[in-house]
């Protein structure tokens, strides 16, 4: 069997290299400093790479790239990495956010300090020969309120040190509940702007995105309390680092500590050498724990993907273990199978999707069962490849609708995924549940309520609910020598003398004239073959 290609794209610690050795499904390179064509090539020779904050991974580097399917980046940001790009080519991106956490709240907490107590002007000062203890008068950290915007892991461990130097905590983030933070002993502030008149320091541990570029910004100087000192071990650019010089030379600010840059790396800034600020360059990781940490763990969200499939700590798919994945695996073949049933049954334009989840399966990771689906529904119409991860963000790119609705009522059955798919005029709807441990079952078509095979060649008809359809159907293949594997028949309502379906499962696909003869009994109303894989045959991205 050939082994997984593991490109190392960045410097790691040994002990990650280590793990990679000690597996005998991996072999591994180490290319650093990758950059454009050199870059692009490379990724495109690898399996799976890891990266730290050095190599850009763009759009560009990954375009028509078919073999990549992880990227792990040793640390938490991933702001350097097109996640959308690698989104749509199936790539799972993952990252490693406990690696670096006690060590980047170790440092935001330093940097508070030295800020505090002046460390580091001090010192130069006796550098320069001189004793000025008048000169470095500091501000004690009890009894001062510290604001934290962002509260993950970082900045829960940054709360824990505040509370331990008595400090008051006031937090911001949009998933904090007033029960946690009454719970973790700190108060929420419901948003940025009510907790700035209030801290007299302020500490982000927040990504770098939309909302949170230049939290603090020019407009915001007026609402800050005077005297106000600023940390950021974050990422560079929630801050505006024109407004922090304004600031600072108003005297708004007290100070400013930075250890990240808008750009990096950064030698040269207004703020260096500015009374009350300390920087540092980009060091809140550089720890040597955090580093083994995160190489190791970097690693082995590697071998465990190529190994089992299991997705931990991904920023562009729902995680996924491998406990996880066995215990839904069935469910997501159903959801695959849908798409694919819908995308042939409907045979039109689709604008939208209704996924409806009901009993046991609603309590299950739905989104990857719809994800699940919209593969399904998608792989006949693109030529690019569709799979668990790209396929959402595929569907909702053409502007295609997708809704979910979920339900822990059972209904018929324990569990039951029923889609309906509509647009160009026309809704088509079916339903699918698992017998047993791994039988896909088809269990609605429209209106019609019914028990089928969802595999193989299938052929769907509708008809007069009348009596000699049945025989007339098995004479027709007869004649055509199409052998019968299986078939199901459904009314839409529970009397006689309506409209029926019929689901064959076919042997063999069909001629055209076996068709045609079969359009021509009487009573029949349309015929239509539907194309899905064999029984126990998978996706690859399932398997």
């Amino acid at each position: 069997m050939a082994k997984f290609r593991i490109g190392v794209l960045d410097p790691i610690a040994t002990e990650g290299f280590d793990l990679l050795k000690s597996d005998s499904n991996f072999e591994y390179e180490e290319r650093i400093g990758l950059k454009g064509d050199e870059l692009r090539k490379g990724l495109a020779e690898f399996d799976g790479v890891i990266i730290r904050s050095g190599v850009k991974i763009t759009a560009e580097s990954l375009e028509g790239n078919k073999r990549l399917k992880a990227i792990v980046r040793a640390g938490v940001g991933t702001d350097n990495i097109d996640k959308e790009a690698a989104t749509r080519l199936g790539i799972v991106v993952m990252n490693t956010p406990a690696g670096n956490t006690l060590s980047t709240a170790e440092h935001a907490f330093a940097l508070m300090m030295a800020l505090s107590r002046s460390i580091a002007p001090a010192y130069q000062s006796l550098c320069n020969g001189k004793w000025d203890r008048k000169l470095y008068m500091g501000s004690q950290l009890a009894d001062k309120t510290l604001g934290i915007v962002g509260f993950g892991r970082i900045g829960r461990e940054v709360a824990l040190r505040g509370l331990a130097f008595r400090m008051r905590v006031i937090a911001f983030d949009p998933f904090l509940t007033d029960e946690q933070a009454t719970k973790l002993g700190v108060e929420r502030a419901e948003t940025v702007a009510e907790m700035l008149p209030k801290v007299d320091y302020l500490t982000v541990h927040t990504p770098l995105t939309n909302e949170t570029k230049h939290l603090v910004s020019q407009k915001d100087l007026a609402n800050l309390k005077p005297g106000i000192r600023l940390i950021n071990c974050a990422r560079g650019g929630i801050y505006d680092e024109a407004a922090l010089v304004e600031g600072l030379n108003s005297g708004q600010i007290a100070g400013v500590a930075l250890d990240v840059f808008e750009e990096e790396p950064c030698t040269d800034s207004p703020l260096f050498g500015m009374p009350g600020v300390v920087c540092t360059p980009h060091l809140g990781a550089s720890t040597e724990e955090a580093q083994t940490q995160v190489a190791v763990e970097g690693i082995q969200l590697l071998l465990n993907f190529f190994n089992t499939g299991e997705i931990r700590h991904a920023v562009n798919v729902a995680a996924l273990d491998p406990k996880t994945l066995e215990a839904i695996r069935s469910y997501l073949d159903v959801a695959y199978r849908l798409g694919l049933f819908l995308s042939q049954w409907h045979g039109g334009s689709v604008s939208q999707c209704t996924l409806t989840y009901r009993g046991e399966v609603a309590d299950r990771d739905t989104k990857l069962l719809t994800n699940a689906f919209c593969a399904g529904l998608l792989e006949r119409a693109l030529e690019e490849d569709v799979n668990i991860i790209n396929a959402e963000l595929l569907l909702r790119e053409r502007g295609i609708e997708l809704n979910e609705i979920r339900s822990q009522e059972m209904g018929a059955f324990a569990s039951s995924i029923t889609v309906e798919v509509s647009g160009g005029g026309r809704t088509a709807k079916a339903a699918g549940t698992v017998f047993g441990h791994n039988m896909p079952r088809l269990v609605m078509v429209d209106d019609h309520r019914l028990e089928a095979y969802i595999d193989g060649n299938l052929l769907i008809f509708t008809h007069q609910d009348v009596p000699g359809i049945i025989g007339k159907v098995g004479t027709t293949f007869g004649k055509h020598e199409v052998n019968i594997a299986q078939m199901a028949v459904g009314r839409s309502g529970n009397q006689p003398g309506g409209h029926a379906i019929g689901v064959l499962n076919l042997d063999s696909q069909p001629s055209a004239a076996a068709l045609a003869d079969m359009q021509a009994i009487p009573a029949v109303e349309t015929v239509q073959t539907i194309e899905l894989p064999a029984a126990g045959q998978m996706p690859s991205w399932l398997q």
